[in-house]
C-alpha cells in the first residue's frame, strides 16, 4: 500500500483525505432513509487533482425517478456546505509548501565552500549553479571562521535553499527559483534601548568602567571620546567620575550587544566635561560639546596607546652617545607591531630611513605644523611621499630601527619648524556644528541633557534604595 500512495504526489493525496473526512461527515449528518437515494456521488481524480460529480448507479437512478422530489431546504443546504469544505480542502492541499529539511554547519578555519557544499552532499557542479546566480549569490564565496552555513533539501533530496548566518543581524540566504538560484541579503534591525551606567576611578578606568557593568569596547570608545581633552594615562586621578547613556541591542526581547554612546560626563580633577552625539542633516555623526563645540581636536593628543618612556625635554641626555642633546619629542614604549597612528589630516611629506631616526615617517598638516614618527619597524601599506591620510589611519608600526636601545615610537610635534611638547601643546579644534545647523543641534542638545539628567536622578535613587 505504502508503495502504491509514492506513485501519487502530496497534493492529490492531501485532497483524497480531505475529501474522504467530508464525504465521512456528510453521511453522518445525512437525513434519514426517505432521502438517501439522493445523495450525491463524487469522483476523485488522483492524476488531476480534482473531484467531480459522479452519475448514481443506474439501479439507484430508476429508484430516483420514482421518489417525489426533496425538500427545497434539504437539497439547498447539504451541496452548499459539501462543496465548501471540498473548496477549502483543495485550498489548502494546493497552498501547502514541501517541508524543508535543513543541515548546519558551523565554519572553521580551513573550510572552503567546495568542502562546505561535499559535507552537505553537494558536488562542485551544484555548487557553481548557486554562486552564479542571479542577485547577491556570487556572496556565498566570501566565508569567515565562526559564521554558520545551513542547506536546505526538499523531499527530493535537491538543494533547495543556502543560508549563510553572517551574524545575528545578517544572513545571505540564496533560494531556488524557476529560473536558477537568486541571493539576497536579509538584515534584521535590533531593538535599540537607553541604558545608563555610572562609575568611580579608583584604579584603572576600564576597571571602573567594568565595575560599573560596561564592556571593554565602551569604555575604549569613551575614553575616545574625552581622549582629545584628557590624557587617560596622566590626567586621570582617583575620584574622577563617569556617567555614560549608551545603546543596548535587542533580538526577540533577548540582550544581545551593545551600541554606541549616546551622550557622556566626564569629571575629571573637579572639570566637567560633557559630550553629545550629534548626526547632522548630511547623516555624519560625531560627539559635541552642549554649546556645538567638536569633542575631537585637529590632533590626536598621543598616536599611540602606549605608556611613555621619555618625555620632551630640550636638556635630555642622550642615552646611546651619552652628550647633553635635546629631546625633541616625546617617546612611547609598545611592543614591536603596536600600529601607530596619523595625529591628524594630512599629506606625507617624507616616508624612508632618515639616519638616527630610523625608519620614519613626516606628516604636513595645516597651519605650518608638521608631526614626526621614528624608529618604525615598518611603514604603513600605501603609505609614500604625497599620501594622503586622515587621522587615526594607521602609518607604521613600533619597531627600534636607527640609533636606540629598545622598541619605541618616537613622536615629534612642531610649529613653524619649532619643537613643542605634545602633551602640553595647545591643539586646535575641529570644526563646531556649522550656523546653519546650530538650531537643529541645540533642540537635540537640550532634549539629550534633560534626558542624562533623569537617568542620572533614577541611577541615584536606586543607589540609594539599594543602601537602605
Amino acid at each position: 500500500m505504502r508503495h502504491v500512495l509514492k506513485m501519487f504526489p502530496k497534493t492529490h493525496i492531501t485532497i483524497a483525505a480531505a475529501t474522504s473526512v467530508v464525504v465521512a461527515a456528510a453521511i453522518l449528518m445525512s437525513p434519514s432513509a426517505n432521502v438517501e437515494a439522493n445523495r450525491m456521488a463524487y469522483a476523485l481524480d488522483l492524476e488531476e487533482g480534482t473531484v467531480s460529480e459522479s452519475g448514481a448507479r443506474p439501479a439507484e437512478q430508476a429508484k430516483n425517478d420514482e421518489k417525489p422530489t426533496p425538500d427545497t431546504d434539504t437539497a439547498t443546504t447539504e451541496a452548499p456546505e459539501l462543496s465548501e469544505a471540498l473548496d477549502t480542502a483543495t485550498a489548502i492541499a494546493e497552498t501547502s509548501e514541501p517541508e524543508l529539511q535543513w543541515h548546519e554547519y558551523k565554519i572553521k578555519s580551513g573550510d572552503t565552500l567546495s568542502s562546505l557544499f561535499g559535507k552537505a552532499g553537494f558536488n562542485d557542479g551544484i555548487m557553481l549553479s548557486v554562486i552564479h546566480g542571479d542577485g547577491e549569490a556570487d556572496k556565498l564565496q566570501r566565508l569567515y571562521a565562526g559564521e554558520t552555513i545551513s542547506f536546505a533539501t526538499d523531499d527530493a533530496g535537491d538543494l533547495a535553499a543556502v543560508s549563510l548566518q553572517r551574524n545575528l543581524l545578517e544572513t545571505l540566504r540564496v533560494e531556488k527559483t524557476e529560473d536558477g538560484f537568486k541571493g539576497e541579503t536579509v538584515v534584521r534591525e535590533p531593538d535599540v534601548k537607553p541604558a545608563f551606567a555610572s562609575g568611580i576611578i579608583d584604579g584603572s578606568l576600564y576597571v571602573a568602567a567594568r565595575d560599573a557593568g560596561m564592556s571593554d569596547r565602551l569604555a575604549m570608545e569613551m575614553a575616545g571620546i574625552f581622549g582629545w581633552n584628557i590624557d587617560f594615562v596622566y590626567d586621570v586621578r582617583k575620584g574622577d567620575r563617569f556617567e555614560v547613556v549608551y545603546e543596548e541591542l535587542y533580538l526577540d526581547g533577548e540582550k544581545f550587544d551593545t551600541g554606541n554612546i549616546i551622550s557622556a560626563r566626564f569629571v575629571n580633577q573637579g572639570k566637567d566635561v560633557i559630550a553629545l552625539q550629534y548626526t547632522d542633516s548630511n547623516g555624519d555623526t560625531d560627539y559635541y560639546s552642549p554649546d556645538g563645540s567638536s569633542m575631537r581636536k585637529a590632533f590626536l593628543r598621543t598616536p599611540i596607546n602606549a605608556r611613555v618612556s621619555s618625555s620632551f625635554n630640550l636638556q635630555r641626555r642622550h642615552p646611546v652617545l651619552d652628550v647633553v642633546r635635546p629631546h625633541e619629542g616625546t617617546d612611547y614604549a609598545a611592543p614591536p607591531g603596536t600600529p601607530i597612528k596619523a595625529a591628524g589630516h594630512g599629506r606625507v611629506q617624507f616616508a624612508g630611513w632618515k639616519g638616527g631616526y630610523g625608519r620614519t615617517v613626516i606628516l604636513k598638516h595645516g597651519d605650518n605644523i608638521t608631526t614626526l614618527y621614528a624608529h618604525m619597524s615598518r611603514l604603513g601599506k600605501g603609505i609614500k611621499n604625497g599620501t594622503r591620510v586622515k587621522q587615526g589611519d594607521t602609518i607604521g608600526h613600533v619597531g627600534s630601527s636607527g640609533m636606540v636601545t629598545g622598541p619605541h615610537l618616537h613622536y615629534e610635534f612642531r610649529v613653524n619648524g619649532s619643537p613643542r611638547n605634545s602633551r602640553t601643546v595647545k591643539l586646535p579644534d575641529a570644526k563646531p556644528v556649522p550656523q546653519s545647523e546650530m538650531a537643529r543641534f541645540k533642540k537635540h542638545a537640550n532634549q539629550q541633557v534633560a534626558r542624562f539628567e533623569l537617568f542620572r536622578q533614577d541611577y541615584q535613587q536606586l543607589a540609594l534604595a539599594a543602601d537602605e
